[in-house]
């Protein structure tokens, strides 16, 4: 029997297909799944285009060409169209990233002409929780962000960027963009920190947000109060508004190489459920 295959660019009428692959996989897929959840497969207002992996007619994979190169529920043939895609398409991503399974033969096939990169982190534990651990009280300073709070909360934001990507986020366009998202991410009331006297302590945003899933990012101390327990208390208490208030079940990805924060999100109760890979331009 003869399969039939194809890729091609999904158009806002795919969206109900997409949204079934999303779901396939909510934790894995939620950085995606969230913004299509918002603005649908409109490339203008996803911010890139959704390609889609059929076989036989119906829709198998998916991967969103933004900003970010994302594989997702991809298939090893998936994955080879993906990158036969991207290669005749040419890089305009600043990365790839996704679940190891996929992005790293992804990265195979695309290296010899996408390559080198400036940084590769091949395992990144994918870690979940359904409920804090009990050990762990939140700490009671931590809240949101106002919206007139922007300037007291960019500078954490662009020293936690720099600090975990290796290049400030102002540089190119100045950091509009970033700052944008930021205001977004403030504006939607999903970013956290613990202030005094004006100064950041601890902070971390909800970035990702569906009604099946969400991920913290961008958790970051003041380098003058590490070691002190802020990351635990700080991430107990934004772990306890994300399960109250967004979704059932909250993720978060950490390089393996980081052991103080993988041993902390473990005391908050966090449990390690698969890995992630990074590729960055």
């Amino acid at each position: 029997m003869l399969t039939q295959t194809t890729t091609r660019v999904l158009e806002p009428s795919d969206l109900d297909a997409a949204l079934e692959v999303l779901g396939r996989d909510p934790v894995a897929n939620a950085f995606v799944a969230s913004r299509v959840h918002v603005a649908g497969l409109d490339p203008w207002r996803l911010g890139g285009e959704m390609w889609g992996w059929y076989t036989d007619g119906e829709l198998r994979s998916l991967c969103y060409a933004g900003a970010n190169l994302v594989p997702m529920c991809a298939t090893p043939e998936a994955v080879r169209a993906f990158a036969d895609r991207a290669r005749r398409t040419g890089r305009r991503c600043s990365s790839i990233v996704g679940p190891v399974e996929s992005t790293a033969p992804l990265w195979r096939l695309l290296e010899p002409s996408w390559g080198p990169a400036r940084d590769v982190r091949p395992n990144q534990p994918l870690m979940i929780t359904e409920q804090p651990a009990s050990q762990v009280e939140p700490d009671p300073l931590v809240r949101r962000i106002r919206k007139d709070e922007m300037e007291v909360i960019m500078p954490a934001c662009v020293a936690m960027f720099t600090e975990e990507v290796g290049v400030s986020p102002m540089a190119g366009d100045g950091g509009l963009l970033y700052q944008a998202r930021v205001a977004e991410l403030v504006g939607s009331g999903r970013s956290f920190a613990r202030i005094e006297n004006g100064k950041v302590l601890f902070k971390a945003e909800i970035g990702a947000a569906t009604p099946q899933a969400c991920q913290i990012q961008g958790v970051w101390v003041d380098p003058e109060f590490r070691g002190r327990g802020l990351s635990e208390t700080g991430m107990a208490a934004v772990l306890r508004y994300a399960l109250a208030e967004v979704a059932p079940v909250v993720s978060l990805y950490v390089n393996d190489f980081n052991t103080a924060a993988r041993a902390a999100y473990h005391r908050v109760g966090f449990r390690e459920v698969g890995a992630f890979m990074s590729v960055l331009f």
